[in-house]
């Protein structure tokens, strides 16, 4: 699977958890039924996925916790506030710098339309090479 067909897989699955959730709860309901909705889908997932960071010779091997790892290939930051800002698009950037990822989505389930909570981010600094 490519990392474009896992995300229209998270895309359809988080499209299914707020069509039957609705927006206004807090973001760990939708990490655990999202991860759920994944799993049915035959997905491979990691909550709270453990992200390292190497600074010279300090090496912290849980700096940071993304929400969801799918498929070894996509970050998924989830949100449940009214606004993203760009700190959370960087947020999700850096994931994806910090474990050598291309592709992340930062879904905001605290929006009447979940499409308008959806934010495809990609690392084109360096990293793996893309593919499909």
């Amino acid at each position: 699977m490519e990392p474009n067909d896992v995300t229209d897989v998270i895309i359809g699955a988080a499209i299914e958890v707020h069509r039957r959730l609705g927006p206004g709860l807090l973001e760990h309901v939708y990490r655990r039924c999202l991860a759920y909705e994944l799993r049915k889908r035959g997905l491979a997932v990691v909550e709270e996925k453990p992200v390292a960071i190497d600074y010279d010779d300090l090496h912290e091997p849980c700096a940071f916790r993304a929400d969801l790892l799918v498929e070894e290939m996509v970050v998924v930051e989830l949100k449940a506030k009214t606004q993203i800002h760009p700190i959370d698009k960087t947020q999700t950037l850096s994931y994806l710098r910090l474990m050598n990822l291309n592709v992340g989505l930062l879904i905001n389930f605290h929006e009447a339309k979940l499409i308008d909570g959806l934010h495809r981010i990609v690392n084109r600094y360096g990293g793996a090479k893309p593919s499909g």
